[in-house]
């Protein structure tokens, strides 16, 4: 779905003369950016439907076949970048692709940061209660409205595109997404502060079809893991370097650059909208959220 200035793209394109150069030309990857082979439903369809050998996607739509994958998107169970690439090589989430690759056949090779959502709006807080009474825009998911919730706010679900706008004649006083969508979509023209509440923190999968993973030797499985997560380390520093850089950015364009009291947005969450509220096991967060 990314564009070719993207990271995703690049490094794709990258892992794909690698898998090229190490298997001596047996194997030949052809990247499509910028959703050729359709929207992000219509790839993840593919991968079973056998018109697409390999895709990079959220977990969100594998989440659909086996559930337990969307525990990701609980708000604050990530920490940060890090943390979400420690949970990429833990056993808890091994036991996940084993899961989904069970029930569907489907192999996840690796896993990518995509970007810490931060909340903007007209006026800076800096713990769960300056939230109370801010109507936020939220995409229509359950996980993105629970913290506005938890925090006393009215999330109002919108299109992404409507979003300026609303912000600009004020029926909305507050948006929430990554600093890369704020800088794209220019969001820090019609907001005045910048809270890093990074309540979710985003990734995307590198994942392979049954009807190619089944062919591939265990020496070939290898090769293809070993690529597609040298590729992701490369795309999530990529990522990380553009979200320090445009914290300076921001800064200088005059918005106000808040750190909050994140854990008062934790227990807000935690109590409010509890992980099995949204289908979730609690084990599961216990496990993840004690990485390190």
């Amino acid at each position: 779905m990314y564009e070719t200035s993207e990271p995703y793209h690049k490094w794709s394109v990258w892992a794909g003369d690698e898998i090229k150069k190490r298997s001596n030309g047996k194997f030949e990857v052809q990247v499509f950016p910028a959703s050729t082979l359709g929207k992000e439903t219509d790839i993840n369809q593919g991968l079973t439907l056998g018109t697409v050998d390999m895709i990079i996607s959220g977990t969100s739509f594998a989440a659909r076949s086996y559930p337990r994958l969307g525990i990701a998107y609980y708000p604050f169970i990530f920490r940060d970048a890090d943390h979400l690439v420690t949970y990429s090589k833990s056993d808890v989430f091994k036991e996940m692709v084993d899961g989904y690759a069970a029930k569907t056949g489907i192999q996840i090779l690796a896993y990518s940061y995509y970007g810490a959502r931060h909340t903007t709006a007209q006026k800076a807080f800096t713990d769960c209660a300056g939230m109370k009474g801010l109507k936020i825009r939220v995409p229509d998911v359950p996980a993105y409205t629970a913290t506005p919730k938890a925090c006393g706010a009215n999330p109002t679900p919108s299109a992404l595109a409507e979003v300026y706008l609303a912000l600009q004649n004020g029926t909305v006083d507050a948006q929430e997404n990554p600093l890369t969508t704020i800088e794209a979509k220019k969001f820090y023209e019609v907001q005045k502060a910048i809270m890093l509440t990074g309540h979710i923190v985003d990734g995307l999968t590198i994942q392979v079809a049954p009807h190619v993973w089944k062919a591939l030797s265990a020496t070939e499985k290898t090769l293809f893991t070993d690529i597609a997560r040298e590729a992701t380390a490369k795309m999530t520093a990529d990522i990380k370097k553009r979200e320090g850089e445009l914290v300076d950015e921001f800064k200088k364009k005059g918005l106000q650059v808040v750190t909050v009291n994140r854990q008062s947005f934790v227990d807000a969450v935690l109590k409010n909208s509890p992980v099995e509220s949204l289908g979730y096991e609690r084990k599961d967060y216990d496990r993840i959220v004690t990485l390190k």
